[in-house]
């Protein structure tokens, strides 16, 4: 594959990824120009004027490039490094194009700048006048400006909070969002007042879906799909590090056991969504020994890092050792969700909902009346107003 814009192309095209209207965006503009000399993809840090060969080759692959860690800050060796922006991976970003379903005529309102790739391709299709971008970290605005000015096209992009949107740009007819929400900010929903939102949602415990709206009379409601790994909301974003960040007073644990498998969880795309919704405050991270053995350890940390469970999987058994601190018994939290989610007959994803209005956002299976929130055993979620 060649490292330029036709070879990323033909790689898409390999995967089967929906180009649609956004060929030629994709082809004109050079996701090189904006990167920064240094780049992360995975574990690996390439540098540009190291190794030029691999950082264009990783600029025009399918992956998604780390630009930022620590929200620019210097860090130390041991420091824990949180990606804090990103080139998301090119094929994930047609995914939520394709959602948006973006029409020649629209505006549209982006929310996360970052390197200014996706509004550069907004830009290239739609014209730079249609297209608004708001990005929280006022080095990135400037940088994505400057990005996309080295690239021929100038989409205004505004440094602020992206939850307020940009209302003196309003009304968009589309909405999206390169960073993951665990609420849809009114203020999306009266800014795009005909039109459609496309973001990346979830609380902690699964943030691994969009969220896709249609947007009449004053109410968004939409359904889950796909499954992304996009960053937090900056303004909301919970503790993370380490896991033994998270670990603490691990010898006044309280040990129990349990039927439930935590392969079972952590093995099942819908299970987790399910329980997300009753946990949002806490996240999951399984860990799988190293011997070959097939046992895994499924840890639940809850983001105020006050409590945190473990259960062990090992093969061929029917009880799992449970160990949980804290003023909170997560095991006990994730395994009533699950019962739940059970009773509910297993229903996928698919079949849930969102719903928001002025007065709040809320969840539902089916159909709007049929509110989640009584059936699920959440600590926080919000109910229909």
């Amino acid at each position: 594959m060649k490292a330029s814009p036709a070879g990323l192309l033909e790689s898409l095209r390999a995967q089967g990824v929906a180009l649609g209207p956004w060929e030629n965006a994709v082809a004109a503009v050079r996701r090189e120009l904006f990167l920064p000399e240094t780049i992360e993809v995975g574990d690996k840090v390439i540098s540009r004027a190291a190794s030029p060969h691999r950082w264009l080759e990783a600029a025009y692959s399918d992956v998604s490039i780390t630009t930022q860690v620590n929200d620019g800050r210097p860090s130390g060796p041991d420091e824990y490094r949180l990606p804090t922006s990103s080139s998301s991976q090119p094929s994930v970003m047609l995914e939520a194009l394709e959602l948006l379903d973006v029409q020649p005529t629209d505006r549209v309102l982006e929310l996360g700048a970052g390197t200014g790739l996706n509004a550069a391709w907004l830009a290239h299709r739609l014209g730079s006048d249609r297209v608004v971008s708001v990005e929280v970290d006022p080095a990135l605005a400037e940088q994505a400006a400057k990005n996309n000015a080295a690239a021929g096209l100038s989409p205004r992009i505004v440094a602020g909070d992206g939850s307020l949107g940009c209302p003196e740009g309003a009304p968009y007819q589309r909405v999206i969002a390169t960073y993951a929400v665990d609420e849809i900010p009114y203020a999306w929903v009266a800014q795009a007042p005909q039109g459609r939102i496309v973001s990346p949602w979830g609380g902690s415990f699964f943030p691994y879906s969009f969220a896709v709206l249609d947007v009449h009379e004053g109410r968004a409601e939409g359904t889950f799909t796909g499954f992304p790994a996009f960053m937090r909301s900056r303004t909301r974003r919970p503790k993370r590090g380490y896991l033994d960040d998270f670990l603490h007073h691990r010898q006044d644990a309280e040990h129990t056991t349990t039927r439930l498998s935590p392969m079972t969880i952590a093995q099942n795309a819908d299970a987790l969504f399910y329980i997300g919704l009753a946990l949002p405050d806490a996240w999951h991270l399984p860990v799988t020994a190293d011997d070959d053995s097939g046992e895994m350890t499924l840890w639940i940390l809850a983001d105020d890092q006050c409590s945190w469970a473990s259960a062990d999987y090992t093969p061929d058994t029917h009880q799992y050792a449970v160990a949980q601190y804290g003023p909170r018994r997560l095991w006990d939290e994730a395994e009533a969700a699950h019962g739940a989610w059970e009773a509910l007959g297993r229903p996928t994803r698919a079949r849930a909902g969102i719903s928001v209005a002025e007065r709040g956002q809320w969840l539902w299976i089916d159909e709007p009346e049929r509110d989640l929130s009584a059936v699920l055993p959440s600590r926080v979620a919000k109910g229909a107003p």
